[in-house]
């Protein structure tokens, strides 16, 4: 077996964001669709991946929304740590992994808690991609759309100039690497006051090239009020498992 396979996987999902974008009157992720709440969809398709040693749930210290009891049957843990941003969040995450035995040669797959339409069988696509790569990878879509940049006045809203939209990616998560290369590229890029957008671009940062792996358009993030319509959709789509 190569020696690599033998390295322990961890899901860590920062979930103590607001989603004040999204227009509801409690945080996102908690938002019901079907009888259950964003969150419970998203933690669902990692308890059944069962070659993850963990899953972390990073909550805010002021959470008033999480109760255990409703995800009761899911296999996860909870730890009010999380920060102030998200990149905080996950580099406490990070941090709070130790105690689950987590060593920084271990993996940890970053998913955003409000990506309810993650699958068990796009999680194992990233980890079958990634785990044997040097540096690690995220789940991602080729841009298929005409990409444009506004001009410099907000005020005008009009068309600055078109961009060449060849090999340009929508970047999804999971996003997986070495728990000490992450948290240490977390850690260079908050020390640098470098605002981090996702794991990925902290990584990039120290030379690194992660790995493109396709994903799934269902698999978008829930921002705005009225992707919660296409999130319904999605996951209440007769024959979903999850």
């Amino acid at each position: 077996m190569n020696p690599r396979q033998t390295d322990r996987l961890y899901a860590l999902i920062p979930s103590a964001g607001v989603g004040a974008r999204a227009g509801a009157n409690m945080p996102k992720q908690y938002r019901e669709i079907g009888g259950r709440s964003l969150l419970h969809y998203t933690l669902a398709a990692f308890d059944a991946c069962e070659e993850l040693e963990q899953t972390l749930l990073v909550l805010s210290a002021d959470d008033r929304y999480f109760d255990g009891l409703n995800f009761d049957k899911l296999r996860f843990a909870a730890r009010r740590c999380g920060g102030p941003t998200r990149h905080a969040s996950v580099l406490n995450g990070l941090i709070a992994l130790g105690e689950f035995g987590a060593s920084d040669h271990d993996w940890a797959l970053v998913h955003d808690a409000a990506r309810p339409g993650i699958t068990p069988a796009l999680i194992r696509q990233l980890i079958d991609a990634v785990r044997d790569d040097d540096v690690g990878g995220i789940i991602a879509m080729p841009l298929a759309d005409t990409l444009k940049r506004a001009s410099p006045d907000p005020e005008l809203a009009r068309i600055g100039h078109t961009e060449p939209r060849d090999g340009l990616w929508l970047a999804q998560t999971p996003q997986m690497f070495r728990i000490g290369l992450l948290r240490d590229a977390l850690l260079r890029a908050q020390q640098e006051g470098f605002a981090v957008t996702d794991e990925a671009s902290a990584v990039e940062r120290l030379g690194y090239q992660p790995r493109l792996v396709p994903g799934n358009l269902r698999n978008f993030k829930v921002t705005y009020p009225e992707d919660f319509a296409m999130a319904e959709s999605i996951l209440l789509k007769k024959g979903h498992s999850i």
